[in-house]
């Protein structure tokens, strides 16, 4: 995708020698040393210095080869979106995955389903748990990524998408390892009593709205602290430094290692599962199909 003199310099520069890349591209090393200089005369700048030991990338050198490196990976991303929009790739199923919004879940039940007998071919996207991220991923589910999986967004972030659970996650406690309460196995109401309790504020899923209202009704001594958006590492980052209690997941049990997260009295469980486009390829569709039959046979 990218030229030819480009890919030399990277093969160039990866094997650290004119010689050992003539051999990986069964080309001359007279026809790879002109590559190189013709590229270095076009852009103007010395890549490599030659050495006795070979060819030895400069500072500019290795400045460019970072750069072109992302080109080619960026031209790699182009020509993957360009062949699945053109049904090239039909069975490609593209899961997003994050350190909260784990893929896990979703592979473990695949693992289970495919006996060998489907052709769907899985790819991993990472993505970033920041707010801003977090709805660009929303936004670009059945375009860029087929699917996540975690706990339903908010009315917002699900419009046009689907949801189909998978398994409940238990809502726990974390707090500090050097906070009191860390030494319990288990947490009761009245282990929170004066205490500063980090909650996503009302409106982001049912079941929180819940628990909001009955610690408003019921233990109003319980100091709610509003987190502004969906959880995201920050969140436990500030949980730890100001000593706060925080609802949290058990499956999120080993996201910080500062922080220690107990079961809680409470019956409270969030449903995790897989969120797709309304819109979603036929072999998306497919693939989900194939999970729910699953589940339902287990």
């Amino acid at each position: 995708m990218l030229n030819p003199q480009i890919e030399t310099f990277i093969t160039v520069a990866d094997e650290g020698s004119f010689s050992k890349a003539s051999d990986k591209m069964y080309l001359s090393k007279v026809s790879v040393m002109k590559q190189i200089d013709s590229l270095e005369s076009r852009i103007g700048i010395k890549l490599f210095d030659r050495t006795n030991h070979g060819a030895v990338l400069t500072p500019a050198g290795r400045s460019f080869y970072q750069d072109v490196l992302k080109l080619r990976k960026n031209a790699e991303n182009a020509i993957a979106h360009a062949k699945s929009i053109a049904g090239k790739d039909k069975n490609i199923i593209r899961v997003g995955t994050s350190v909260l919004r784990s893929c896990k879940p979703l592979m473990d039940l695949w693992a289970k389903a495919d006996s060998g007998e489907f052709s769907f071919r899985i790819e991993i996207i990472p993505f970033n748990d920041s707010p801003s991220e977090l709805n660009k991923v929303f936004d670009s589910l059945g375009k860029d990524i087929d699917m996540i999986v975690g706990g339903i967004g908010t009315e917002k972030q699900m419009l046009g998408h689907l949801f189909f659970p998978l398994k409940t996650f238990k809502c726990c406690i974390a707090v500090s390892r050097k906070h009191p309460l860390s030494s319990k196995k288990a947490l009761t109401w009245a282990d929170l009593s004066g205490e500063n309790m980090l909650l996503v504020k009302r409106g982001s899923t049912p079941v929180l709205d819940a628990m909001r209202t009955e610690i408003e009704t019921k233990h109003p001594d319980i100091h709610l602290i509003d987190m502004q958006n969906p959880y995201d590492v920050t969140v436990f980052n500030e949980c730890e430094r100001m000593g706060y209690v925080m609802e949290t997941l058990d499956v999120w049990a080993e996201v910080h290692p500062s922080l220690v997260t107990l079961p809680m009295d409470w019956s409270y469980e969030i449903p995790c599962g897989i969120m797709y486009s309304s819109k979603a390829s036929a072999a998306v569709q497919a693939f989900v199909e194939v999970i729910k039959k699953h589940i339902s046979a287990e």
